[in-house]
């Protein structure tokens, strides 16, 4: 089996993973949030960790648009070491579009009606707490499931795989903690919970896996 392919069924093998585990103890998810909880609320009310929050949102399109940058560059004729080519720019858009675009934005969060944890009693909100196999929680559009934030944070491993050869594990390996950092930073907001930032990676993690294998069915990029 090839390493793409390893990594097909080891991402499908931990989506399984994190939900039943999640559906079996659904208290989990208020475990962790508890964490993040000082009695009064969560963090995130300041002006720089709204400022962090918003840069590490951004980052991601920044990525994609210097990416584009370096081809056009290199379409005009500029000399630009390790430029995209066409593909990989169609896989970096493809995969930020349907992964965190249509399957986790469009697909989920506005129909799954989860609410984020600083909406629920348990954390001072007035709606009750919802297990993520639920679909009728009080929440009506842009909820908890899964965490738009972190499917984005983990696409940057896209980018990262277009790296030259002697720096993409390296990048692999930074865009893995990127990912971990915007999650976190979710949970430490009480936007959400971790079983949505958990599943939330993994679905962006397997579109890239998958639209990678479509796009480079010999291997590559």
């Amino acid at each position: 089996m090839s390493g793409m392919g390893k990594a097909f069924w080891a991402i499908c093998a931990a989506i399984v993973l994190v939900g039943v585990v999640f559906a079996v103890w659904p208290d989990l998810d208020l475990v962790v949030a508890h964490f993040f909880y000082d009695g009064g609320g969560f963090m995130g009310g300041e002006g720089w960790q709204r400022l962090l929050r918003e840069c590490l949102g951004d980052l991601p399109f920044v990525v994609l648009a210097a990416y584009v940058v370096l081809y056009l560059l290199r379409r005009f004729g500029r000399a630009v070491p390790w430029a995209p080519d066409g593909r990989g720019i169609v896989f970096l858009i493809l995969t930020l579009a349907i992964g965190p675009g249509l399957i986790v934005n469009l697909g989920f969060k506005d129909h799954w009606h989860r609410p984020r944890p600083s909406h629920i009693v348990d954390f001072g909100g007035g709606d009750p707490f919802r297990p993520w196999y639920l679909t009728d929680g009080a929440c009506k559009r842009n909820c908890s499931f899964v965490s738009g934030e972190a499917s984005t944070g983990f696409w940057m491993v896209a980018p990262a795989l277009l790296a030259p050869p002697p720096l993409r594990s390296a990048a692999v390996a930074g865009a893995l903690v990127f990912g971990v950092a915007a999650s976190a930073l979710r949970l430490a907001f009480g936007g959400h919970f971790l079983s949505d930032v958990l599943l939330g990676g993994l679905v962006a993690l397997l579109v890239i896996v998958v639209t990678r294998r479509f796009l480079w069915p010999r291997g590559g990029p």
